[in-house]
């Protein structure tokens, strides 16, 4: 009898990018050098002796040195070769990250690496699944236990035939020396882990969907492609030129002002949620929260489009031009906000809504924008369009961003909301506080009842902003008496 082992067959797809995995192995294949390579021993785990094991810390420090470069993105890099299954642990195999201690680790074998191009099919995964059902008698991990039900009702039909592989696989397995057959577990075991993780938990192989594309096929470009092409090199060699000492400077800048709210430059404060599992950082900052971060409010200050990017910054900007009665330009620009993103079937009636508040001769809120813009902007709402209203709201953003927000970050509404924002602590964790912090992660809140608090929100303000019609509220009064 054939045994059909638990490799997958060849496929025409392949997941990650070739040249950025061809790297990867390079590197695995030197650090396995006799000679120059991570130096690897023989450890006991449980009763049985595996050869050629070797420590995190090991690892961490040939990456550190070959590289030229820190302990911890040493480490980062380890991650990453433990994510894509050219490493694996031994003791805590379902964490894929690299540690930097004496925890144990072992090279994958070239056939079981991502640039194989075998795609991990389902029989495939069912017959390992079966195979480790058989040798711990029905003793599975729940994620384990759950795929094997789910796959036992999907594939019935051939279920016999997997059970079948599963079983001649286990007999030809037991044949083999113990330190062997453990290694192959091990190496099996750690190849499934990287294609089919536990659940919640995120896949280095699943990524994108440039998986789906065959990296040795040949692109066929065509001719309106070269068209397009030939035309977009024309208009850029047209373009006017800025000096590089001018771009050079204006990126020198971006980033100077920037490299204090880059997540992957400074660390996140209280903590990095996807680290620790901690979500103080979400909480501090969410979209609407009473009392904003120091860092937050800092941002609002570096321009206009920060400001009114961050519902908590727009919030507090509006109470400020409540105070000075000019209120009206920033519910029209919002309101052509809502025209851009909202429904289609909608636009209409809202295009008629924005046109008789604010364009419209004696409007309640009658914005001051040039003739000409107003003009075409008219015009436009004969025939309704997400962005009809595009001259006009930026011709009303550059009005604010001229005068009003230079005025809001000197009035005393700004200076407030600085004294009172928060400056949350580091967190520092221990190990054991991380990993109980991972026990009792949360899904959090469901981004489609986040949804419909925040429309609810919307609508009271709203409901709170209509102007009130003083003649018809006497009129009302003077019918009820």
């Amino acid at each position: 009898m054939t045994i059909r082992m638990a490799r997958p067959d060849r496929g025409q797809h392949f997941r990650p990018r070739l040249h950025c995995l061809k790297k990867l192995e390079a590197i695995v294949v030197e650090m396995q050098d006799t000679t120059s390579g991570v130096k690897g021993s023989e450890q006991k785990l449980n009763v049985t002796t595996i050869p050629h094991v070797i420590t995190g810390k090991d690892i961490i420090a040939w990456i550190t040195n070959k590289m030229k470069t820190t302990p911890e993105e040493g480490q980062t890099f380890g991650t990453m070769l433990v994510a894509y299954g050219y490493i694996y642990p031994l003791q805590n195999h379902k964490k894929l990250v690299m540690c930097n201690d004496t925890s144990l680790y072992r090279f994958q074998t070239p056939y079981f690496w991502p640039t194989q191009k075998w795609v991990a099919e389902d029989s495939d995964y069912a017959i390992y699944l079966a195979k480790r059902n058989i040798r711990k008698k029905g003793m599975l991990e729940p994620y384990e236990q759950a795929h094997y039900n789910h796959l036992h009702e999907w594939l019935n039909h051939k279920w016999d035939f997997i059970v079948m592989q599963a079983t001649e696989q286990y007999k030809a397995g037991k044949e083999r020396k113990k330190p062997d057959r453990v290694v192959f577990d091990c190496q099996e075991r750690a190849y499934w882990i990287v294609n089919r993780p536990p659940c919640r938990t995120h896949s280095a192989m699943d990524n994108s969907p440039d998986r789906l594309i065959d990296p040795n096929s040949e692109e066929k470009i065509p001719f309106d492609m070269y068209r397009r092409m030939n035309l977009f090199y024309q208009q850029a060699i047209m373009r006017s030129k800025v000096k590089s000492s001018v771009s050079l400077g204006a990126l020198t800048k971006y980033i100077t002002t920037y490299k204090t709210h880059d997540s992957f430059l400074a660390p996140c404060l209280p903590s990095n949620p996807w680290q620790t599992d901690n979500d103080t950082y979400w909480t501090l900052n969410m979209r609407r929260v009473d009392v904003p971060t120091k860092m937050r409010v800092e941002r609002w200050s570096f321009s206009l489009f920060e400001l009114l990017s961050d519902l908590r910054g727009r919030d507090d900007f509006k109470i400020f031009l409540k105070k000075e009665f000019s209120g009206e330009n920033m519910a029209f620009w919002e309101a052509a906000e809502e025209l851009k993103w909202g429904t289609a079937s909608s636009m209409t009636s809202k295009a008629e809504t924005i046109f008789k508040t604010f364009l419209a001769p004696g409007a309640p809120r009658w914005i001051n924008i040039d003739g000409r813009t107003m003009g075409l902007t008219v015009k436009g709402l004969d025939h309704p369009h997400r962005y009809v209203l595009e001259a006009a709201q930026t011709h009303v953003f550059l009005l604010m961003k001229k005068d009003t927000f230079f005025r809001y970050l000197k009035s005393p509404v700004y200076k407030d909301i600085q004294k009172k924002a928060q400056n949350p602590e580091t967190h520092n964790f221990s190990p054991a506080q991380l990993e109980q912090n991972a026990q009792n992660r949360s899904l959090g809140i469901h981004p489609i009842t986040f949804w419909e608090q925040e429309e609810v929100e919307k609508a009271k303000a709203a409901a709170a902003s209509v102007p009130v019609d003083v003649k018809a509220l006497m009129s009302k009064l003077d019918r009820k008496k």
